[in-house]
């Protein structure tokens, strides 16, 4: 690895509930804004990665990268934080992994 600094990828995996979407329009707005948020604030990548065709779930994928895992963790922990602080919604579950990439 000559002269290389190590990479890192952490991945948050969160289980999303919104009770109030009544239809998929409904649910795509409140994902949509949410992710808006993250990326806006924090450099993520957000995808919607679970329940694609139930209105009233939704899974999320957010990852970060960087040289450190603490930080790579700490990025998406923050994006964490902040869906359980402004997710109109229910949060079920959440889990972070960081994996070193190189």
């Amino acid at each position: 690895m000559s002269g290389k600094s190590p990479l890192f990828v952490a991945v948050a995996q969160v289980e999303l509930h919104l009770p109030g979407a009544r239809s998929l329009k409904d649910k795509r707005q409140d994902v949509r804004s949410l992710v808006e948020r993250m990326r806006h604030r924090l450099a993520v990548l957000v995808v919607e990665s679970d329940h694609q065709e139930l209105h009233q779930r939704a899974g999320l994928a957010i990852s970060a990268l960087a040289t450190d895992a603490e930080a790579a963790r700490g990025t998406v922990a923050r994006a964490l934080d902040l869906v359980n602080e402004s997710f109109p919604g229910v949060v079920l579950d959440e889990q972070i992994d960081v994996v070193q990439v190189r």
